[in-house]
């Protein structure tokens, strides 16, 4: 036994799991107090309220939800919803910081010019003040009556109404997931070693693929229709309100825009600093064999510029999906809404945040190990973004 004890790795090993040991004791003795001080006030603990009917709806929902549906159901929802405002509002922050990253990296002292003061602006406003002045921005519109139309679609204060395809549920999504593919299949054809072509010919290639996959969308809206429908479904006024169409509501916008607007200012920084961190060195490398300065800025710059800003553009995004609990001061109801109110209605307090902590954990980190993955897969050995 002594000289086990002499062992340094075996020390090592007993002095950890003396800590693990200790911590577990100690989260279990809080556990215990916790219970029974629960249940000497009355308050019943345990995760039974989840098959429970909630008795109230919501206001937005991409999943059908009525008062009668169980709390977990809720939990999901406002997951969902979550998941579609944080998606939403990364990639228009994401198109927004682009823009204006390109415009602060630009040769043209204008454009340098605006883009700093949009940087200098919304980067320095917090974001609830932005969500409220987008918000209250949003709800001063016209009412249904005097609603402003462009191409099919109407803006009120009651939200923004646009067309939807008349098609089944099932249809739907897999249309989505076909323009999704016509996304980012070029992509992957332009970077995969699968095709023997040269990674600079491959343009015709990338087209088709897009192509195809645009294709199979109208394919399927086409076959997906409902019966005795038109293909499209415009809103249009009856009475005093708006049918038809799908409406996107106002605390969902103002969301959307005040999470675009405020980190595209972060991301605009990051794609600046991206852009700087490529040398001189390669770019005039590649003008000297006789590339386009256009083939320079995609085969050479671009590629070494999100090398270098795709770690800090993964906390970023990691940062702007937590912001997505700002809905609760509009009234969206989001994942963090949905917690709230379970917590007025059933009293369970410690394990609804513990399912709102869950929730997030699982959300960020998903999201962190797909960046890290694609960092990974990206990397280059060394540092090679010196000039």
């Amino acid at each position: 036994m002594v000289s086990l004890l002499r062992n340094q790795k075996v020390r090592n090993a007993l002095l950890q799991a003396l800590y693990v040991g200790s911590l577990a004791a100690m989260v279990l003795a809080c556990v215990m107090i916790a219970r029974r001080n629960l249940a000497e006030q009355g308050i019943t603990s345990g995760f039974d309220f989840l098959f429970k009917s909630t008795g109230w709806d919501v206001n937005f929902s991409l999943l059908p939800a009525t008062a009668n549906d169980p709390y977990w159901w809720f939990f999901l929802i406002g997951i969902v919803n979550t998941l579609f405002l944080g998606t939403t509002g990364l990639i228009l922050a994401t198109i927004v910081g682009t823009i204006v990253g390109l415009a602060r990296t630009s040769s043209n002292e204008l454009a340098r010019l605006l883009g700093r003061t949009y940087v200098d602006i919304f980067r320095n406003i917090p974001l609830i003040l932005q969500v409220f002045f987008w918000y209250a921005l949003i709800t001063h519109l016209p009412t249904p009556r005097a609603a402003h139309e462009a191409f099919g679609m109407l803006l009120t204060s009651r939200g923004l109404y646009v067309p939807i395809p008349n098609v089944g549920g099932t249809a739907l999504v897999l249309a989505v997931l076909a323009v999704i593919a016509a996304i980012t299949l070029p992509v992957w054809l332009g970077r995969t070693s699968q095709i023997s072509q040269p990674v600079g010919e491959r343009s015709a290639i990338q087209f088709a693929g897009a192509a195809v996959a645009l294709a199979c969308a109208v394919v399927i809206l086409i076959i997906g229709r409902l019966p005795d429908a038109p293909l499209l479904d415009f809103p249009a006024l009856q009475g005093l309100n708006l049918k038809g169409g799908l409406r996107i509501p106002p605390e969902f916008s103002a969301l959307a825009v005040a999470i675009a607007i405020y980190g595209g200012s972060y991301i605009a920084e990051i794609v600046r600093g991206g852009f700087k961190a490529v040398g001189k060195g390669q770019m005039e490398a590649a003008l000297s064999l006789g590339l386009s300065p256009w083939r320079v800025f995609t085969l050479v710059r671009l590629p070494l510029a999100l090398r270098a800003m795709l770690p800090i553009l993964a906390n970023q995004y990691v940062w702007l999906m937590k912001a997505t609990t700002m809905g609760i001061a509009v009234g969206f109801t989001d994942f963090f809404m949905i917690v709230a109110l379970t917590i007025n209605h059933s009293g369970q307090t410690l394990e609804v945040i513990g399912i709102l902590m869950a929730g997030f954990l699982a959300i960020n980190l998903s999201l962190a190990a797909v960046f890290n993955r694609i960092n990974k897969a990206i990397a280059l050995k060394g540092n090679q973004l010196r000039g």
